[in-house]
């Protein structure tokens, strides 16, 4: 499967590569502390030299799957919120996943780099700029959340350049880089005193050793 959506491999969506599901409590951004049902998808072409999750990137790792079988999984569980993450989602086209957990009631939550166009319906959209590979303008236009990883003084600079191109309710997280965290925090810290209209997002998940 190559890294773009093919529409006949994957049934126009009703079929995704699909690396995990399971529910969970989401542990970063302006959801941190907030159960919900994760749905992992692979395939990445951004390639993060930090990503914690590279064994998503290759999704000829993971065959198609129906979506009505992750979408039952889903609804079977407490959780009224769904988040679809990657590996990076929209590679695929998202719109038949989006349009079964809606009729299902559920909120949908999409983090993304935001590099390919949009497809299906979203209640909140976290925007992950990568500098390699810098979003779309639309997802600029689409994003709720701006979440910018921390892992050196130049990124504040680079985090201002995509605030500046989001919209003015959209909530703006800078997050440490997990492997520096300790090394980088200090300034995190320090910077968001100075600049309040920044929040701090700390992967939580990862101190309370859960997915």
């Amino acid at each position: 499967m190559a890294l773009t959506a093919d529409n006949a491999l994957l049934d126009g969506g009703r079929l995704l590569p699909l690396v995990e599901d399971f529910y969970t409590i989401q542990g970063e951004g302006y959801h941190a502390g907030k159960a919900a049902y994760f749905i992992r998808l692979g395939g990445c072409d951004v390639g993060c030299r930090w990503c914690d999750a590279k064994y998503t990137w290759n999704p000829r790792l993971y065959p198609p799957t129906p979506i009505d079988t992750v979408v039952e999984r889903a609804v079977a569980c407490a959780a009224q919120a769904i988040v679809i993450t990657g590996g990076e989602p929209l590679i695929y086209p998202l719109g038949p996943l989006t349009a079964q957990l809606r009729e299902r009631g559920l909120e949908i939550f999409l983090e993304t780099s935001g590099t390919h166009p949009f497809s299906g319906a979203f209640d909140w959209v976290c925007l992950s700029p990568k500098r390699q590979q810098p979003p779309l303008d639309e997802a600029y236009e689409r994003a709720h959340e701006l979440k910018v990883i921390v892992e050196s003084q130049a990124d504040f600079a680079w985090a201002e350049r995509n605030a500046a191109r989001v919209g003015t309710a959209c909530r703006l997280y800078l997050q440490p880089e997990w492997s520096v965290a300790e090394v980088v925090m200090p300034a995190v810290v320090d910077y968001v005193k100075a600049h309040p209209q920044w929040n701090v997002s700390i992967q939580t998940h990862k101190y309370m050793h859960i997915p």
